[in-house]
């Protein structure tokens, strides 16, 4: 949404927003995920907090892109010269038309969440009543001399994840934009 609309609104606002991006992304993603934490606390509604938090940044560059390439496009104009009212036009014209790149980056950003929360578990920071991943994996590091499969197969399973969510958003990709598809082979 903050991408969609700094593109609409455009000036200060999108400048403002686009900065606001570029100072999120400038900032190792499990570290600020990791200060969050320290503020917020333990706990799996922080944990999905600070994911979303460390993550809207991809989302409003990726929409903010689209919407700048869609609102070029003729029946946008026709729209804005029909005197459709603006958010008619953000819903009904330039929001569906963007929708494919951000349904590839929510797939490609999913895998990221996934290593993400695996890492802040296995840190010790995620909530130590739930079982993840990452905090298995942290738990049988201890052991891993006696009884290395408690670490080995964790791990397998988030590679396995996250190998899979990355070729569904390939997949995607190429289903979506079929022009991209076309180039490359």
């Amino acid at each position: 949404l903050a991408g969609l609309l700094a593109a609409y609104i455009g000036g200060r606002f999108e400048t403002l927003i686009m900065r606001l991006v570029d100072l999120q992304l400038s900032f190792p993603t499990i570290l600020a995920a990791m200060l969050i934490l320290a503020f917020l606390g333990k706990g799996v509604t922080n944990v999905v907090l600070a994911i979303v938090i460390v993550e809207w940044a991809a989302y409003a560059r990726t929409a903010r892109g689209s919407a700048l390439s869609v609102m070029r496009r003729e029946y946008v104009e026709a729209a804005m010269l029909a005197g459709q009212s603006n958010t008619t036009i953000i819903l009904k014209q330039i929001l569906p038309n963007t929708l494919s790149p951000i349904i590839v980056l929510a797939s490609l950003m999913v895998a990221t969440a996934i290593l993400l929360e695996s890492s802040l578990s296995f840190l010790g920071l995620g909530d130590p009543n739930v079982m993840s991943w990452g905090y298995m994996i942290g738990a049988a590091r201890t052991v891993i001399r006696q009884a290395w499969w408690l670490s080995f197969f964790p791990g397998v399973a988030i590679l396995l994840t996250v190998l899979a969510l990355n070729l569904v958003g390939e997949g995607l990709n190429d289903a979506l934009n079929p022009r991209l598809a076309r180039q490359d082979g």
